[in-house]
C-alpha cells in the first residue's frame, strides 16, 4: 500500500528542497505540468525540464533525460502516465536525488515499495502545487 508521508513531512521535503526536475514537464502553457511548474517557479523553485520532445519550458532549456541534468536535484517530480514509472523509477536511482514524486492519479504500488526499500522518499498521486499550498 502507498504510504506518502505526512503533511508535516510533505512541507520540511517542501522547504528545503529548491531545485526540481520535473519529467514530461510540457512546454505549452495549457497543459497541467507546465500550470503547476510556473506555480512552483513562481514560488521560489528552480525548475529543470525534462523532456526530450521540447527544446525549452518556462524559459529554461530542456534536457532529454535525468541523466543530462547538472547538479543537484532535490525532487524529481514526474507527470507521465503510470505505466512508465518503473522506468523512471530506474533512472531516478542514478541520480543522488533524495525524492521521488508523481503527481495525481501517478502511481505504482510496486515502484513506491522498491523506491523506499532503497532509502528514498516517495510521493506518490499528489499535487506538489498543492501540498505547496496547504503546508504553507
Amino acid at each position: 500500500m502507498i504510504q506518502n508521508p505526512s503533511r508535516e513531512e510533505i512541507g520540511s521535503i517542501l522547504n528545503q528542497s529548491k531545485r526540481i526536475a520535473v519529467i514530461g514537464l510540457s512546454d505549452n502553457p495549457s497543459r497541467t505540468s507546465y500550470g503547476v511548474s510556473k506555480a512552483m517557479q513562481d514560488a521560489g523553485y528552480e525548475i529543470v525540464p525534462v523532456n526530450p520532445t521540447i527544446t525549452e519550458a518556462l524559459g529554461v532549456k530542456a534536457v532529454s533525460s535525468l541523466d543530462e541534468v547538472e547538479g543537484k536535484i532535490d525532487i524529481v517530480n514526474v507527470f507521465r502516465r503510470s505505466e512508465f514509472l518503473p522506468a523512471l523509477a530506474e533512472e531516478f536511482l542514478k541520480t543522488d536525488a533524495p525524492v521521488f514524486w508523481s503527481q495525481l492519479g501517478v502511481m505504482d504500488e510496486q515502484v513506491f515499495d522498491e523506491l523506499q526499500a532503497k532509502g528514498r522518499t516517495v510521493i506518490m498521486d499528489r499535487c506538489i502545487k498543492v501540498e505547496h499550498a496547504i503546508t504553507r
